[in-house]
């Protein structure tokens, strides 16, 4: 992925040296693919379901609290020990039997011991570390759907702006052909004497004026495919018209709505609520009874000289135990109060990004209601500045008008058609913006039978993953879970389709004198 990167930004640059686009490798050259490819390949969203999988594995750990733990362990030992001639080891009845030095003697024992342990009942504290770690894996999708939304704005965005540059650069270009031809006409009308030395002038400091804004435009171009291949993973093509978005709130009422229920990080806020207030419990549970059961089996044999029959020992132990805190030297309380307003923390940062989202909707509502208006002011401009344009220039061929007069006329007309090219770029990607703070920026919307790629696994596959004890886990589960209050999950995100049907065309300059 890294090199594919590289040579696209590469080919961008390339372009505002040579201004061709060359056809070699597969190209992105519709919305619909370029949300695809980016969906796909794009390392935010690849390091966001990395990380996503990651914290599905905390709930995974959170369960082992309900399952048996079992350990093994073996030992081998070799004992020497030097008994003198007066020691008990070598007399009996005060009669010594060893020789004058003492004696030696060695021994070699192997032993084995496998321990099992299993709760019983925690009073709440696993199922509170399981309902924890629940809510921050329903979280963490909530951040991948807002990462998803994020990249999917970041696609639209780039493929508006190539689009609306190269819309830019025609213009320019057309500007430039007509000025060239004005030049041309200029000097020879001045070679018969119908102008000044002053109007051959004016026209040709347009134009180099015009040539400017023509690199300028080209430059500008390179830069947002550069952009635009970061992001989607490949140089552009060229780019066929942005299709319409097909659903869209009537109301700014509505988005509201909208938002309140489907806002990834408002729901991301929500989950993380849940599980600091699980994580109370958690702390409150260390301060209650935990009942469980451990078990040990012992085997040891003796090594030396050879293995004796029947001089093996065997231990088996097994009971109930009951632990409960009596004093912690003030531990148990302060991580409760921690822990209390760590949940404090949380309810009042939901509210934050509440608020947050809530202006983040009304900033792009009223953007693209801005937007909009000028669409149509601008189309009406561009419509009186080509009749202007179009009746000064015929007027300056039988001497009414100057040629300021002319390029000026010609100047306006350019300026309303850029007007126009950027009032629309700016009322689609505002829409786009709209439709990301509802919720509903994403794939699954965008892109008709697009295969999805979940970040993670159900809560299902991850309860019985490896490690999952049948009977025994469910029974303890269930035991401990009485009095507990589970997560509570929000309803699924909205499912609307947004962009499908027929692209909508994009306002075509009209065509000035060649």
């Amino acid at each position: 992925m890294p090199k594919v990167s590289r040579g696209a930004l590469g080919a961008a640059a390339v372009l505002f040296a040579a201004s061709v686009i060359s056809a070699g490798t597969a190209r992105a050259d519709n919305l619909l693919d370029a949300l695809t490819l980016a969906y796909q390949t794009n390392p935010t969203l690849q390091e966001e379901r990395a990380q996503l999988r990651s914290t599905d594995e905390t709930y995974v750990q959170a369960r082992a609290g309900y399952r048996p733990n079992a350990t093994a362990k073996a030992q081998a030992s070799w004992t020497w020990s030097k008994y003198g001639p007066n020691s008990q080891s070598c007399s009996l009845f005060g009669v010594s039997f060893c020789p004058p030095g003492g004696i030696g003697v060695d021994t070699n024992n192997l032993g084995g011991t496998v321990s099992l342990t299993q709760p019983l009942f925690t009073s709440g504290k696993v199922t509170a570390a399981v309902n924890a770690a629940e809510a921050k894996v329903l979280s963490a999708r909530e951040d991948l759907r807002q990462t998803e939304a994020q990249v999917m704005l970041q696609v639209i965005q780039a493929y508006s702006n190539v689009q609306f540059d190269e819309r830019a650069l025609d213009i320019r270009k057309q500007d430039t052909a007509v000025l060239q031809h004005q030049v041309e006409e200029e000097r020879a009308r001045f070679d018969v004497g119908e102008v000044t030395r002053t109007d051959v002038a004016q026209t040709e400091a347009q134009l180099a004026q015009t040539q400017a804004l023509l690199s300028t435009a080209q430059s500008q171009l390179a830069q947002d495919r550069a952009a635009y291949a970061a992001v989607v993973g490949q140089t552009p093509a060229q780019l066929d018209p942005a299709p319409p978005f097909k659903v869209f709130p009537d109301t700014i009422d509505e988005a509201f709505d909208t938002v309140e229920q489907n806002n990834p990080a408002l729901r991301s806020a929500d989950y993380l609520e849940q599980a600091a207030t699980a994580q109370v419990a958690e702390v409150k549970a260390q301060r209650a009874p935990n009942v469980s059961f451990g078990g040990d089996y012992q085997y040891g044999v003796p090594l030396s000289p050879l293995l004796q029959s029947g001089a093996f020992t065997r231990t088996i132990d097994a009971g109930v135990t009951l632990q409960i805190p009596i004093f912690t030297g003030g531990q148990l309380s302060s991580q409760i109060r921690q822990a209390i307003e760590q949940d404090n923390v949380a309810r009042t940062q939901m509210e934050l990004v509440r608020r947050t989202q809530l202006q983040n909707l009304s900033q792009a509502w009223n953007q693209m209601l801005g937007a909009r208006a000028n669409k149509a002011a601008n189309k009406e401009q561009v419509r009186a500045a080509t009749i202007a344009f179009n009746g000064t220039q015929a007027e300056q061929q039988v001497g009414l008008r100057t040629t300021l007069e002319v390029l000026n006329a010609e100047e306006v007309l350019r300026s309303a058609q850029l007007q126009l090219a950027q009032a629309e770029h700016d009322e689609y990607v505002a829409t786009a913006g709209v439709l990301g703070v509802m919720g509903l920026l994403e794939a699954r919307n965008l892109v008709p039978g697009i295969s999805e790629e979940p970040g993670g696994h159900s809560f299902n596959q991850l309860k019985h993953a490896f490690g999952y004890v049948p009977g025994v886990e469910d029974g303890v589960q269930t035991l401990d879970s009485i009095g507990q209050r589970s997560i509570k999950q929000l309803p699924a995100p909205v499912d609307a389709p947004i962009i499908t049907g027929a692209p909508e065309p994009a306002s075509a300059p009209p065509a000035g004198k060649p």
